[in-house]
């Protein structure tokens, strides 16, 4: 190194841009994983999920649970108290039925309380924009015109006009045989009502279920009363009836159970029977909506004619699929991808569409580079005076120069160079002129580990002293080397 250059050289550092503390040059690693939600938890109807989404309810589920201790406290009492007694004076066979129909009636109405009861999902903000559009172009309204309260829509099934209602909540129309139901604030496909003892509304996709529910549930009361009744008869003869009362108090809770409880759930379990031999739902028969006579006006487009056929195809069909699709992950909106403008090359940047959000950030943080780098050079001023920079014996810089000619930039190979010694006695230090200096791209400064070792470029150790005419091209030069090194 020449003796005294090693003062000024110390001062005239490189100001480095600080890479950490801004949000545009972050690492995408180091970003924290937010972790994916599920769309039962933004579910917009008024349920209750449990077990992850799995299991689906209504939010009033105070009388389901009612329904779940009568069962449990009725049966429970009767295997503990009446089945032993019956088994050794009559049968073994009384609690394996028992045990069999209990069993039986659980399974059925935990299916029907749990499951989705055919729940329609609602449109999209895209699709209810467009059916907005067709229904002003069916009404002839093209903009803030008056729309009739009644929006509806008519179908032909097996040769009866059936009219599809409009749901304002779900922004659809309704498929045959749906309604919206109050209490779930949901349109349920097939909708036969909402049932409180079940904690659910009974659909197209548990309503065989809760038809087998209420149907075993009356054998099982019937059953448990008949033999409570035996048991209570059967110790009478022995010790007297109110002997027999006091040796087994439980059996007339049992009996005061399934006596009020009986009329209800056989007649419900009648009804229903009905309802399927005739393939209707409690909603269409409360209205009144069809008639069992296929020779009148509203005859029932939807029944098969055969009482075996309907009731086949309620309980013996396939049952479809959940449209709402609850434990699925929540897709995140897929951003568009940026196309790269002024020749900016990306950094890092990929053909792949999964790196697309990468290639966004790369441009954002290339952006960032540059008008951190060019902000000073654009607002800078000559520190160097054309007095302080005459040397002997050589023309100043205010001076007309005549090598430097107007028109396209001058390489910077072409710039006199000065040595470290020359420019230890002419350049002032750096806490007396506070200016920017100006460099020419090849001396801009390189990213670490990108130029080689032994690079000439890498030792250089000259720094060009530009005029003030040849500036403005030196800028552009420079800034020109910045987005190279940006997009290496």
């Amino acid at each position: 190194m020449p003796p005294g250059g090693g003062g000024p050289m110390k001062d005239c550092e490189y100001s480095q841009i600080s890479t950490h503390s801004s949000s545009p040059m972050e690492s995408p690693h180091k970003k924290k994983k937010i972790a994916a939600r599920r769309k039962w938890e933004v579910f917009p109807g008024r349920n209750k999920f449990f077990c992850n989404g799995r299991i689906m309810m209504a939010r009033q589920t105070g009388v389901f649970y009612l329904t779940l201790v009568l069962i449990l406290v009725t049966s429970g009492l009767f295997f503990a108290f009446d089945c032993p007694y019956l088994a050794v004076k009559i049968t073994p066979a009384i609690p394996a039925v028992a045990g069999i129909l209990f069993f039986f009636v659980m399974g059925t109405l935990l299916r029907t309380s749990f499951s989705d009861p055919g729940v329609l999902p609602r449109a999209t903000p895209d699709e209810a924009a467009d059916l907005e559009r067709q229904i002003d172009i069916a009404n002839g309204t093209s903009s803030g015109g008056y729309r009739p309260p009644p929006r509806t829509k008519e179908v032909i099934i097996n040769g009866q006009t059936v009219k599809l209602k409009y749901c304002f909540t779900c922004k659809i129309f309704r498929p045959p045989r749906a309604s919206h139901c109050s209490l779930c604030d949901n349109c349920v496909e097939r909708f036969d009502h909402h049932c409180p003892w079940v904690g659910n509304c009974v659909g197209k996709r548990n309503y065989r279920f809760f038809y087998m529910f209420i149907l075993s549930l009356s054998f099982l009361t019937v059953f448990i009363f008949a033999f409570v009744l035996t048991h209570v008869i059967l110790r009478s003869q022995q010790t007297g009836f109110l002997n027999a009362l006091k040796d087994s108090p439980a059996s007339v809770l049992e009996a005061v159970v399934c006596f009020f409880s009986v009329w209800s759930i056989v007649g419900l379990s009648g009804f229903h029977t009905y309802l399927i031999s005739s393939n209707q739902t409690t909603n269409e028969d409360i209205k009144g909506s069809w008639s069992n006579k296929r020779g009148k006006e509203n005859y029932n487009p939807y029944s098969y004619g055969n009482i075996f056929t309907n009731c086949c195809v309620a309980l013996c069909g396939p049952v479809s699929p959940s449209l709402i699709d609850r434990r699925g992950y929540i897709q995140p909106d897929t951003p568009q991808p940026a196309a790269p403008s002024n020749g900016i090359t990306m950094y890092g940047a990929t053909q792949s569409q999964s790196d697309m959000c990468d290639q966004d950030q790369c441009i954002q943080s290339t952006k960032f580079v540059l008008q951190a780098a060019a902000t000073p050079l654009l607002q800078s001023e000559p520190s160097l005076t054309s007095d302080e920079l005459h040397l002997s014996g050589k023309p100043g810089l205010g001076t007309p120069c005549a090598s430097l000619t107007l028109g396209p930039p001058t390489p910077p190979a072409s710039m006199p160079n000065l040595t470290e010694a020359a420019l230890a006695d002419v350049i002032p230090r750096k806490d007396e002129h506070m200016g920017h200096q100006f460099l020419t791209p090849d001396e801009a400064p390189s990213p670490p580990r990108l130029l080689a070792a032994g690079s000439p470029l890498a030792h250089s150790r000259t720094m060009h002293v530009l005029g003030l005419a040849s500036q403005d091209s030196l800028h552009e030069d420079s800034v020109r080397g910045l987005v190279k090194l940006s997009s290496v």
